[in-house]
């Protein structure tokens, strides 16, 4: 691992050599620009407005622009002149709880290493203090020429440095949340509780991965191997007028234990209305079946009739015989 610098944590009396390291390394994709006509490489030049030409970066200093338009010069000697007493040094000014420092404070991570083999006792002495008191150390350091606070804590029995931003660099969050008051119901802030819980069951941080950059690997290695990009469905967008709090919590609930939840929030509970659409089904089917006794009635009628004309040595007559097979439709009659 590249050391990013060296120094001395100042421990009261105490003073411990050690060497920073990186502590996090970002995985984004390296994208340049590119004319889009011919894809050649577009680069920025320094280029001096004065002179209307390109300079080397030997003459390259550093200015400042006053608000009256004026400018001024700075030299290496200028800023090698300024007072940096956390040079070189990482000074220990404090211990407090970690919970006296807003995580908005906080900025980069280095890992601390020893820088030879006598300051291992003292480092493990800093280290072994910290993790019996629970606390972290407030501390002041100088990395290139910028100057900052910073935590000293323990991490996987390793110091880390964590550097800060200054107090008043933090904005104030006045005017941000809601200002009117608003009434949480206890039922709903239960529910709340529980989908917070079901969210949290099994949840493991070291599975989370980045998709935007593996999408666009894959657009990479697709447009270089001259083959159809590759196309996932669009995720549908949240919905973003919830009428009813308890039914969204509810349907969330539902959807982080594996049910099925509504695809829209409802504005109350689901009514089951199917029972009301089949009731006209077996008011017909009644009917029907009426219809068809009458049928059978009126036929069984026809029938006897034609039989008693039989017996009495008179035909019957032939439109009798047809009007049988026809006997249910000529019922109106």
């Amino acid at each position: 691992m590249q050391t990013t610098w060296k120094g001395t944590i100042s421990f009261g009396l105490v003073s411990i050599p050690v060497h920073l390291y990186s502590a996090t390394q970002e995985h984004d994709v390296p994208l340049h620009q590119v004319h889009a006509k011919d894809g050649g490489r577009v680069r920025m030049k320094r280029y001096c407005e004065r002179e209307e030409k390109e300079v080397p970066y030997a003459e390259i200093a550093k200015g400042y622009e006053s608000p009256d338009g004026r400018t001024v010069t700075l030299s290496d000697d200028d800023l090698a002149d300024l007072p940096l007493p956390s040079k070189k040094i990482i000074d220990v000014l404090a211990f407090v709880d970690a919970t006296e420092i807003d995580p908005l404070m906080f900025s980069k991570a280095y890992y601390v290493g020893v820088a030879d083999k006598a300051a291992a006792k003292p480092y493990a002495l800093l280290r072994d203090a910290l993790v019996e008191s629970g606390q972290i150390a407030v501390t002041k350091i100088a990395l290139r020429t910028r100057e900052s606070p910073a935590v000293l804590r323990v991490h996987d029995g390793t110091l880390v440095l964590q550097t800060c931003i200054w107090p008043d660099e933090v904005r104030p969050a006045a005017g941000i949340a809601p200002e009117e008051d608003v009434a949480v119901r206890p039922q709903e802030l239960k529910m709340a509780r529980s989908l917070m819980d079901t969210l949290s069951e099994d949840f493991d941080l070291s599975q989370l991965h980045d998709d935007y950059q593996q999408a666009l690997q894959q657009v990479i290695t697709a447009r270089l191997e001259g083959v159809e990009l590759p196309h996932e469905e669009e995720p549908g967008e949240a919905p973003d007028n919830v009428i009813d709090l308890m039914e969204a919590l509810r349907s969330s609930l539902r959807q982080a234990k594996g049910g099925r939840a509504p695809a829209t929030p409802a504005a109350a509970e689901p009514v089951d209305e199917q029972p009301a659409a089949e009731e006209p089904a077996p008011r017909k089917r009644a009917a029907a079946k009426k219809a068809a006794t009458a049928n059978k009635a009126a036929t069984a009628k026809k029938t006897a009739a034609a039989g008693k004309a039989a017996g009495t040595g008179k035909a019957a007559p032939a439109k009798k015989t047809t009007t049988r097979k026809s006997a249910a439709p000529r019922k109106a009659s």
